[in-house]
């Protein structure tokens, strides 16, 4: 998936004024008992990760990437991928989640596990293990072994039913079409994950998003009702706060769907795109969530993006940082070279197909057939949506602001030649400076 992890010298530095200054911290058990331990640790912490789908998502960045701070911050961190979990899911609020079947589930966690290996550093193959080094666990390892019996006598016993039914989400199911006994169970499950890490690896922390508090709190409970003792020390909680965008629409999604880490579901073009396409009144808060540039580099950017907006300098940083490290340099390299030859200050011609048709998948386009020397470039104009009429696509060849693949367009009758598309396939329309359309002849 992304590039591996890279090498970097670790400076101790305390996490958790870090965490607050980049506006992440939404709730601890216990601030300074926690700031305590991790100053005196390091510390091993975990953050769960369901295999619900075959590929994370933008919204699982904050995650890994706190992760990664806490890495990088001198502790050790624990990326528990969820394969038994995961055959249940954790409850949705609207309604009963969709199982899926083991070998899903499996092959899921394995798509999982190699794109964590982005943002953390493993055991590189054949050396021991560092102080730091992450572990990737797998919950099926225990919950596939734990019998029914155990799991009631030996974790269930610790759950209220009264607490269990007062947990927003379940409260809204019961007020709905209800809840199943496996989703109900969930978050025993979840609890008993932290019980194991605690044993295994002396694990006494667990991160996640504020939405997940109470299933966090709840293996924290379990933690310490089971393991009163404490040998590995007072367990704790942290979570972060969830991520929304200025203009009210949900971060993470587009009009084209879920933006994912995978390049087969979305890609780096349109990754990179949509890091780009950031409201200026979100992108510092994003550079400080989604980025480790320090507190300078990122005043300097706000200070741009104050003086100069137009010239996106802290969107642009953004979104090469992000590409670089889920895609890596020769991808976002490609990116950028794809980025700068449909505004015409580049080669079209240079473009392999896949990022064409990544490019072109981003903005207004028709699908056309053959052949091609009898499409009227107006016609196409119109067609894709880049400009509205037939008439205004002539209006526009007439004020010298018709482009056809970054070549300007004189003649209203003008129809495409055969050398102006693309790969055999892609044909880049452009009005103006910013407004880039396209055509994609269909396959015979």
């Amino acid at each position: 998936m992304g590039p591996a992890y890279p090498t970097e010298s670790y400076t101790v530095i305390d996490i958790i004024d870090e965490l607050q200054w980049r506006g992440l911290i939404a709730q601890t058990t216990d601030l300074d008992v926690l700031r305590k331990a991790l100053a005196d640790g390091p510390i091993t912490l975990y953050c769960g990760f369901d295999p619900t789908a075959g590929s994370l998502h933008v919204g699982h960045l904050i995650q890994a990437l706190t992760l990664a701070r806490f890495q990088r911050a001198g502790h050790r961190p624990i990326a528990l991928v969820g394969g038994g979990t995961g055959l249940i899911g954790d409850p949705k609020p609207n309604a009963e989640r969709q199982m899926n079947s083991l070998e899903t589930v499996r092959s899921w966690v394995g798509n999982l596990g190699g794109q964590l290996s982005s943002f953390l550093r493993f055991t590189p193959e054949g050396e021991q293990p560092g102080p730091t080094d992450a572990i990737l666990a797998d919950n099926g390892a225990w919950l596939g072994e734990i019998n029914a019996i155990e799991l009631l006598r030996d974790v269930g016993k610790h759950f209220s039913i009264n607490q269990m039914l007062a947990r927003e989400t379940v409260k809204s199911r019961l007020d709905g079409e209800g809840m199943s006994y496996t989703e109900f169970s969930y978050v025993l499950l979840q609890s008993y994950d932290y019980v194991q890490l605690y044993r295994r690896y002396g694990c006494v922390l667990q991160t996640g998003g504020s939405d997940q508090w109470g299933n966090i709190t709840a293996g924290l409970d379990l933690v310490r009702r089971i393991e009163g003792n404490e040998p590995h020390g007072s367990a704790h909680a942290l979570t972060t706060n969830l991520l929304t965008k200025a203009d009210g629409t949900k971060f993470g999604k587009t009009e084209s769907g879920t933006i994912w880490l995978d390049p087969d579901l979305t890609s780096p073009y349109a990754f990179y795109q949509f890091w780009f396409n950031a409201d200026d009144r979100d992108v510092i808060r994003y550079l400080k969530v989604f980025t480790f540039l320090s507190q300078e580099e990122i005043a300097d950017l706000e200070r741009q993006t104050e003086e100069r907006p137009q010239a996106r300098a802290a969107q642009r940083t953004l979104a090469e940082q992000l590409t670089t490290l889920v895609h890596g340099e020769e991808e976002t390299r490609k990116v950028k070279e794809a980025s700068l030859a449909l505004f015409g200050r580049a080669d079209l011609t240079e473009l392999d197909a896949r990022t064409l048709d990544a490019a072109l998948a981003e903005v207004p386009k028709a699908e056309v057939d053959g052949p091609v020397t009898a499409l009227l470039v107006t016609d196409l104009f119109a067609q894709s949506g880049l400009t509205p009429s037939k008439s205004a696509a002539r209006r526009a060849i007439q004020e010298g602001g018709a482009y056809v693949n970054n070549t300007k367009v004189t003649d209203v009758d003008a129809t495409l030649a055969e050398n102006d598309v693309l790969q055999g396939r892609f044909v880049v329309l452009r009005k103006g400076k910013r407004n880039i359309g396209g055509v994609v002849l269909r396959e015979n």
